[in-house]
């Protein structure tokens, strides 16, 4: 079976909310250290089902017959997890901000 496997600076083969892919990867990569996930909702204003299944999307994950393009992954650091952004996943991020007109 042929599996597909995102590079690092391709968008992942699945869909999900551009605005919302972009505003967790520029919080993430204001935190090398990486945000835990009920911040990281009550930043983005969304539930944490939304951002579980946003973090599988963007994470290195097999969803279906596809890998994911592993830009985040989530680590235990306590009682807390935490997302950071993967080194592809920072490479993405900032060849988005220089993409931005207003960067």
């Amino acid at each position: 079976m042929r599996t597909c496997r995102a590079s690092a600076t391709s968008p992942p083969p699945l869909s999900a909310d551009e605005a919302l892919l972009q505003a967790l990867l520029a919080e993430l990569s204001a935190a090398p250290d990486g945000v835990s996930l009920p911040k990281l909702c009550k930043r983005l204003g969304i539930r944490m089902s939304v951002l579980l299944r946003t973090l599988a999307y963007l994470g290195d994950e097999r969803i279906g017959d596809a890998h994911g393009p592993g830009w985040v992954r989530t680590v235990e650091d306590g009682e807390r997890t935490l997302a950071q952004l993967t080194r592809a996943g920072r490479a993405v991020a900032a060849s988005l901000d220089e993409l931005r007109p207003d960067a």
